[in-house]
């Protein structure tokens, strides 16, 4: 082992100790008992780490190719995070999808469960919550303090999804859980042939009570005393925009350049899904073939299990077909499991195995209250996306290359830009090997692809408060005529600009422009970074010439696990 992989490999234990809750997450053992500290002084240590280990790294050479792509990108995520940290940012966060409550609550999504020594880590780690939240609270006044702040309208909407997770009526989050660790529920997730000592039973019971008080809490401190000191507008500016997007892609672009190509790229969508609604509904509009589709009930699936049922037949069917064929998919990585997920912000995504996979990567959906039918139509596309060739492989087939990878590449290397951009490609990927000739099917990828082009557009347009081009081929809301040329982009513009280009039911999507506005720079991250793996691999074609092989290029490519997008094309250039 070399001096690089070495420092990575001493990164990960030290890190894991510093922070649980990560550790959980990314399948380490030994952790699962307790939370981090999410006070200022947990949040310092965190950073303090990074600036060891940097300047650990500084001072190293790499020995081979190996080391400098794992240097290249630890230097990468590391720099980034620590500016990230350094501007407020990191302690100050508040959104509908990210931060310091939500990493607590969604921990215990991955909690292992059905044995005595599993429960009672739960129990423990929730009677840590009232602890947790009450440092998230001290910090968040501290950043607040120091100028740094979210918006007043992100803090409220936080605090509504606590009381929805609260709500005995809606999500019921903290006792549900007890229930389903207990094995009250049985079935998915429950644990019913465990006989839970009284005592332990009691620990748990209590810990998700205090939980749940604690929440209550947490929701009466954002509206009473956080939401006061929060800003009135919801745009950041360039600064911290232009910080945020380098961190969710790992790369610098022009934000003005990449706003102008949403643009173009969203009516290029727009075009092909015209065309492709003509084999729906010959002369027919796109909502008229969407409102076909819809009506057609061999594309619809009643109830949240049956869903996930689906779900779960068609991501086992593509990693069988893909493997061997297009990909050659490592064992461990031939498992996934679809779930529905115990909260109802209408979130879908992923999670990975654990490092000894006995948790295989998961495929999650948060199914919105109210919404009990399923059209299959618009989510082929999204189990691949999640599933294989999409996140599950990217995400398992990098855990398992630890003759390749050191254990900071494998368990801890993330960036937005090349993961959501993987998927995003990966989507594309399947339409190009036939598995979308469906016009239905197809559809409804390009249906995902034009929210995700949409977003590009919406999030630099509202937060840097661009104006639109004036000569933009995008239509308003009533279809009269192009979307508000000259205008500059606010939050309500944003709001119709997608329900104008997005059949995303508005539950889905309030909840998508709210995560836009509180998570500045990581909507973009899925086209931006398809659009620079499309150019990597057209980069790779153009080198190869006829020796191009399209499998080598991706196993080449996914072997050099998650790195930014600045590394990866720096990488792919020296294969």
């Amino acid at each position: 082992m070399g001096d690089i992989d070495t420092i990575a490999d001493n990164y990960v234990d030290e890190w894991a100790r510093l922070d649980p809750v990560g550790a959980t997450n990314v399948g380490i053992a030994g952790h699962d008992d307790r939370l981090t500290e999410l006070s200022p002084e947990g949040y310092a240590a965190l950073a303090e780490h990074d600036r060891r280990t940097l300047a650990e790294l500084n001072q190293v050479s790499p020995a081979d190719e190996s080391e400098r792509v794992a240097q290249e990108a630890m230097r990468e995520r590391l720099t980034v995070a620590l500016e990230m940290y350094d501007a407020g940012l990191v302690t100050s966060e508040v959104s509908v999808i990210a931060g310091a409550l939500h990493a607590v609550r969604s921990v215990f999504d991955l909690m292992p469960t059905g044995t005595e020594p599993a429960t009672r880590n739960v129990a423990q780690r929730l009677q840590a919550v009232p602890t947790a939240l009450a440092q998230a609270r001290t910090t968040l006044l501290e950043a607040a303090a120091h100028g740094h702040v979210s918006s007043r309208r992100q803090i409220l909407e936080v605090a509504k999804q606590c009381d929805i997770w609260v709500d005995p009526d809606k999500d019921d989050f903290w006792p549900g859980l007890a229930r389903r660790v207990l094995g009250g529920m049985g079935g998915e997730g429950g644990a019913a042939d465990v006989d839970v000592p009284g005592a332990l039973r009691a620990e748990v019971e209590r810990g998700a009570d205090a939980a749940r008080n604690a929440t209550i809490e947490y929701a009466r401190f954002l509206r009473e005393e956080l939401a006061p000191l929060g800003g009135e507008k919801e745009a950041v500016g360039r600064e911290h925009y232009g910080l945020a997007s380098r961190y969710f892609l790992g790369a610098t672009v022009d934000l003005e350049e990449t706003y102008r190509w949403g643009f173009e790229e969203l009516a290029r969508i727009e075009a092909e899904m015209r065309t492709t609604a003509d084999k729906i509904v010959p002369g027919g509009t796109v909502r008229e073939a969407i409102a076909a589709l819809d009506a057609d009930p061999g594309r619809q699936v009643a109830g949240k299990e049956a869903f996930r049922d689906w779900m779960q037949a068609l991501a086992d069917r593509a990693i069988s077909e893909l493997h061997g064929k297009h990909f050659d998919i490592p064992e461990q990585v031939r498992r996934i499991e679809c779930c529905i997920a115990p909260t109802s912000d209408g979130a879908i995504y992923y999670t990975g195995p654990s490092e000894d996979f006995s948790r295989p990567g998961q495929m999650w959906w948060a199914v919105p209250v109210g919404i009990h039918s399923f059209a299959t139509w618009k989510e082929v596309s999204t189990v691949y996306h999640e599933g294989v060739p999409g996140h599950h492989l990217q995400v398992a087939q990098t855990a398992v290359r630890s003759e390749k990878l050191n254990r900071w590449q494998r368990l801890l290397a993330w960036c937005s830009g090349h993961g959501e951009g993987w998927a995003l490609y990966a989507e594309r990927l399947m339409d190009e090997l036939g598995y979308l000739d469906d016009p239905g099917d197809r559809l409804g990828m390009l249906d995902s692809q034009a929210m995700r082009a949409a977003r590009v557009v919406v999030d630099i347009g509202m937060h840097l408060e661009l104006p639109i081009p004036s000569d933009n081929r995008l239509l308003d809301a009533d279809g009269s005529g192009a979307f508000h040329p000259g205008e500059r982009f606010t939050p309500e513009l944003g709001w119709e600009f997608m329900r104008a280009h997005c059949s995303t039911p508005d539950e889905n999507l309030r909840f998508e422009l709210n995560r836009y506005l509180g998570w500045p720079g990581q909507a973009p991250s899925y086209k931006v970074g398809e659009r620079i793996w499309l150019q990597a691999r057209a980069d790779a074609q153009a080198r190869k010439g006829r020796d191009f092989d399209l499998k080598a290029f991706h196993r080449a490519a996914l072997d050099l696990g998650s790195i930014g997008l600045d590394p990866l094309r720096a990488a792919l250039e020296r294969l």
